[in-house]
């Protein structure tokens, strides 16, 4: 008996340390001249909370428009959250303004989506040999930070189940005095209306089944860039669809960002195995390499929504899609108003050297 209460004691002690370690976030490095600020300077009733988050400022030397990039919505699809880290640390913007939100759900990365079986971290080798690591999380806030769950969350007339409510893309345009993840969804939209970006993304991965995949999303003002975006990067032999925000689609970036202010609002997704429903073994192997014995057998049976073969879905892949939708995006959007002009890791760089090679340490 007593042999069984220290065990158990270990383990409780144990577990217990490895939980409270995941609320310790890894830093960004930012690249030399990069400004840092907290999201809680747009919204103070954040600061202090779970909820802050860094938001990084990178401008030219020749003054243009202003771009918003934001990664982390939901921790446990990475290429959108790393998209965002490498701008920060390896992104040079030569004309304009980008501003970076990595982890726009802070909390949301200090756990793991319950009963998926995902990786805490994925680890990367840097340029230098050293390691980098990089947190995988849930798609909602943590439930320590917010708590009790409605039964049913009604956001805009639109009626959701009530763990929506921690769903950081369901709660635009927020609440100053709603839960956690409505203030941090209200403290976006004040960055959005006082800093003012010609143009902003939200950077996201859906499952290779899912019916929106390899798209932009895109509100009805940016359809026709987001057209334009699509048919320059097919040229470059990387498909992407286009859809149309749904008017009825009430909380998510790409309505209310565009219906509560005049950026044109857009959403990308990348396909990400590591979130399917028909994935295998979930483990950092298959994050980083996107490679399923599953998925090879649901796209042999027409089952997926995007090309799927023994190569698997790489998450240098993935985040290069990221990167060169947005410089893409860019361009296009330059011919029109105030030109952004940015230098990011190039799709090609990016499968040739590693996402590592361009982390800084």
């Amino acid at each position: 008996m007593l042999l069984f209460c220290v065990t158990t004691l270990v383990l409780v002690f144990t577990s217990a340390a490895d939980y409270l370690n995941q609320r310790k976030i890894e830093p960004i490095v930012p690249a030399e001249g990069v400004k840092k600020l907290m999201l809680s300077e747009y919204f103070p009733k954040l600061k202090g909370t779970a909820g802050d988050t860094e938001v990084f400022i990178i401008e030219g030397k020749e003054p243009g428009g202003t771009a918003l990039v934001v990664g982390g919505t939901h921790p446990n699809e990475p290429a959108g959250y790393l998209a965002c880290v490498l701008l920060v640390e390896s992104c040079q913007v030569k004309q304009g303004k980008l501003i970076v939100i990595p982890r726009a759900n802070m909390s949301a990365f200090s756990h793991t989506q319950p009963l998926e079986g995902t990786p805490k971290a994925i680890h990367f080798k840097t340029r230098n040999g050293n390691i980098r690591y990089l947190r995988v999380g849930s798609r909602l806030t943590n439930p320590v930070h917010q708590w009790p769950d409605a039964n049913l969350y009604v956001n805009s007339g639109q009626v959701l189940s009530g763990s929506e409510q921690r769903n950081l893309n369901r709660t635009y345009p927020g609440n100053p005095n709603g839960t956690l993840t409505e203030q941090v969804a209200y403290a976006i939209m004040c960055l959005i209306q006082k800093e003012k970006p010609s143009i902003s993304i939200d950077l996201h991965e859906a499952s290779p089944e899912y019916t929106t995949v390899n798209a932009l999303v895109a509100h009805e003002r940016a359809i026709d860039i987001a057209v334009e975006t699509s048919l320059m990067m097919e040229l470059e032999g990387i498909q992407i669809s286009v859809e149309q925000s749904p008017k009825n689609f009430s909380g998510l970036s790409h309505r209310e960002w565009g219906d509560h202010s005049e950026t044109l609002a857009l959403l990308a997704e990348t396909a990400n195995p590591s979130q399917g429903r028909l994935r295998g073994r979930t483990d950092e192997e298959l994050v980083i390499t996107g490679k399923d014995k599953f998925y090879i057998k649901a796209s042999s049976a027409g089952r997926l929504r995007v090309p799927y073969d023994e190569e698997g879905l790489p998450l240098e892949k993935r985040v290069g899609r990221h990167l060169v939708t947005l410089k893409t995006l860019l361009e296009v959007y330059s011919q029109y108003g105030e030109p952004i002009e940015v230098d990011v890791p190039s799709f090609s760089e990016l499968m040739e050297k590693g996402i590592g090679y361009f982390l800084n340490e």
